[in-house]
């Protein structure tokens, strides 16, 4: 005979057996919406990673005269990209993948503003690679690769996610230099760039491994709280904080840390040149940004006065050193580095405002030195390459439009009014003298006064000497649509700044 406590044991044992039936059904559910928003919030990233494998494996495949197959599939790519990162644009900060990816109104402004560098990157580089019969996919899924990698730093959120984007970048780079093998010049400019890189990198990962010993997570958010509450071990903090500036300096450029500069600038084919002087160079922003003003942000007194070292001797070597240059893409390897000094003022300024600006500055920066080189390219013809300042002599009387569009990108990158360089140098100004640094504002004028000079040198060869030679400028209509619109946008922001700014502003002030 069963017993009444038997009895009611048994419907308890079924009722409990039921409620751990729907609790793990209720798991298994929050655990598939976690994953299907994560994976909704990833689309973008998903999308480029498999166009990219997929245009790989198609291109293996395809016959020489479907070539521009690989091109058109690139580019259709980075159109749909496009479209994803607009209808999924955030309006406030979300986080993703256990915190280790975020997405905020920043991170959206600056892919968009890679993908649409990328784009017109492929469109330069098509006609360039076509005259030396060297258009090869490898190119274009490479670029696909590096845009993948500028993504993920973009919004990585956890110092593991920024170093797997940062190597998954460089990785691709390294390898679009190496493309011309039987050029000694782009061999010897890759090697270089892989050896300083690889070593800039361990750096990097080195002054990681502290903060992560120091405060036992990767996660950026926890850092910046761990950092906050832990004052036994600042000294430590400051050591690995010091090995992740190296690691971020190389990266943009930031003296002394630029040797790979100019090598790998002059040396690489200009089509890849082109592709490494704009793009990455927000990438490296977004990667300031996440690693010292997210994760670090207590230790700014710290970093403030690394950035201000570095942004000062940026500004002097690139722009004297830029004024004996006769290599036009060595002149503007050392401008580079001359704008990452100014680049930085607005970060130095450890202000909403300030970061604003710094972001103003990179986004115009990259469209003017994106314009610059698609100059060069379009001067340049099979045989022949438009890599001297001398090159561009009496180029107003060979084609006054593109004389035109020149002369605006030069003043816009020499900071003359009313274009949009001007404005960019403006506001990290105007910001660092609100931070109470007037005596680096002094000194970041002076410098921008010396660097007009080789600026306004190549307008003077353009207006006012006579051309060596007056081959045609031969290009396609896609190329002179982009090159026109890049260098006309330049002006059109000049002329309407803050709808450029104001969008900055959106993105980074709460």
């Amino acid at each position: 005979m069963p017993t009444v406590k038997g009895i009611f044991l048994v419907p308890y044992m079924i009722i409990n057996w039921l409620q751990n039936k729907v609790e793990h059904r209720v798991t298994l559910n929050k655990g598939k919406m976690e994953m299907t928003l994560n994976m909704v919030w990833l689309l973008p990233e998903i999308l480029l990673l498999t166009m990219a494998c997929l245009i790989l494996v198609i291109d293996a495949y395809l016959p020489k005269q479907l070539q521009n197959l690989t091109y058109q599939l690139a580019q259709g790519t980075l159109i749909g990209l496009a479209l994803l990162i607009i209808a999924g644009f955030p309006q406030e900060q979300v986080l993703a993948m256990n915190n280790m990816f975020v997405l905020d109104p920043m991170g959206a402004v600056l892919k968009l503003f890679i993908v649409l560098i990328v784009f017109v990157a492929f469109i330069y580089s098509r006609g360039y690679l076509q005259d030396r019969n060297f258009l090869k996919g490898e190119y274009f899924v490479l670029g696909l690769f590096a845009a993948l990698g500028m993504m993920v730093m973009v919004s990585a959120y956890s110092l593991l996610m920024v170093y797997l984007g940062l190597e998954l970048l460089s990785l691709s780079l390294y390898a679009m230099v190496a493309m011309h093998r039987d050029s000694q010049k782009a061999s010897e400019a890759a090697m270089k760039y892989f050896v300083l890189g690889a070593i800039a990198s361990g750096m990097l990962l080195y002054g990681m491994s502290i903060l992560y010993g120091v405060t036992g997570t990767l996660d950026l958010v926890t850092l910046a709280q761990a950092i906050s509450t832990d004052t036994e071990h600042h000294t430590l903090l400051v050591f690995g904080l010091v090995f992740v500036i190296v690691g971020l300096a190389f990266k943009l450029g930031a003296v002394p840390f630029h040797v790979w500069i100019p090598d790998v600038y002059e040396g690489a084919p200009t089509a890849v040149t082109l592709f490494i002087s704009s793009a990455p160079k927000i990438a490296a922003f977004a990667m300031l940004m996440r690693l010292l003003v997210d994760g670090m942000p207590h230790l700014h007194a710290d970093w403030q006065d690394i950035l201000i070292v570095l942004s000062i001797l940026s500004m002097a070597t690139g722009n004297i050193i830029a004024i004996a240059q006769h290599n036009i893409k060595r002149m503007l390897a050392y401008s580079t580095i001359a704008h990452v000094g100014y680049l930085l003022l607005g970060v130095i300024a450890a202000r909403e405002t300030g970061y604003a600006a710094s972001m103003f500055y990179v986004l115009v920066y990259s469209l003017m030195t994106l314009g610059a080189f698609g100059m060069i390219v379009l001067l340049s013809r099979a045989g022949f390459e438009a890599e001297r300042i001398e090159d561009f002599k009496g180029l107003n009387e060979r084609s006054p439009w593109y004389a035109f569009l020149m002369l605006i990108l030069m003043l816009s990158m020499a900071g003359v009014p009313p274009m949009v360089g001007f404005w960019a140098k403006w506001l990290v100004l105007e910001q660092i003298i609100n931070a109470g640094f007037i005596w680096l504002a002094i000194v970041a004028v002076i410098f921008a006064l010396i660097g007009a000079f080789y600026y306004l040198r190549i307008v003077k060869l353009m207006y006012f000497d006579k051309p060596e030679e007056m081959a045609p400028i031969e290009a396609g209509m896609d190329m002179r649509v982009a090159l026109s619109a890049n260098a006309l946008v330049i002006l059109f922001l000049g002329m309407m700044p803050h709808s450029l700014m104001a969008i900055c502003l959106d993105a980074l002030v709460k």
